[in-house]
């Protein structure tokens, strides 16, 4: 789940300032009955925007120097399988270019865990070049699982690794004849780059790194799904 610098060849844009993703509240607190709410409440312009194939972004200050960024898209897929692609951690290599190598290192049966819920550990390693410097990251990623009435979540936490800290959150859920894909990042590097460069590098990365991922899923790098 490493976001990482290319220019993009499509235009997008921010849309408006988001919660931190640690005030968004755990799996296990979520009010219920609004498994489907982030879909059903879309606005109809952003609604349309992203039926027609946009990738749509908001952004957020995490920490100093810090960013947290939410990208939206629309899959022409199933939940049902989406969620089996996307849970198959070594094909992450494929949705981001500068992602050298994601392995599943244990899947952690835990008995007291809920049976929709599941707890894994995931490596990745990547390597890019930012503000002139050829950049080595590693991360060794605590993910967490959850099937939460139609809703599907993936939590990736960093245990250690090269960033200060690392969370992000993917969601699946059922829209229109296919799924609304919610992926939140927020990340702090442990050198003290400004702000403002860490969310311009997101900013023109993520969305390049989401249109991958559609190709991918879809199965059809010619077209967006």
């Amino acid at each position: 789940m490493l976001p990482w610098l290319r220019p993009p060849r499509y235009s997008f844009e921010t849309l408006r300032e988001t919660r931190p993703l640690n005030t968004i509240l755990p799996f296990s607190e979520s009010p219920a009955g609004t498994e489907a709410s982030a879909a059903r409440h879309l606005p109809k312009t952003e609604r349309d925007r992203l039926l027609k194939g946009e990738i749509l972004l908001t952004s957020h200050t995490a920490e100093l120097w810090g960013t947290g960024v939410t990208a939206q898209m629309h899959l022409s897929l199933a939940p049902d399988n989406a969620w089996s692609q996307l849970t198959h951690y070594p094909r992450w290599v494929e949705y981001f270019p500068d992602m050298t190598q994601s392995t599943l290192l244990q899947d952690c049966p835990d008995a007291h865990a809920k049976p929709d819920s599941r707890t894994k550990k995931v490596f990745q390693a990547a390597s890019k070049h930012f503000l002139m410097l050829a950049v080595q990251v590693e991360v060794y990623l605590q993910v967490t699982e959850r099937v939460q009435g139609v809703r599907r979540h993936i939590c990736f936490r960093q245990e250690r690794g090269s960033f200060k800290s690392f969370l992000a959150n993917l969601a699946l859920e059922p829209m229109g004849f296919g799924t609304l894909l919610t992926y939140t990042v927020e990340a702090a590097p442990m050198l003290p780059i400004p702000t403002p460069l860490i969310q311009e590098a997101v900013r023109l990365d993520l969305p390049r790194n989401m249109q991958q991922m559609r190709q991918v899923l879809c199965g059809d790098s010619r077209r967006i799904c």
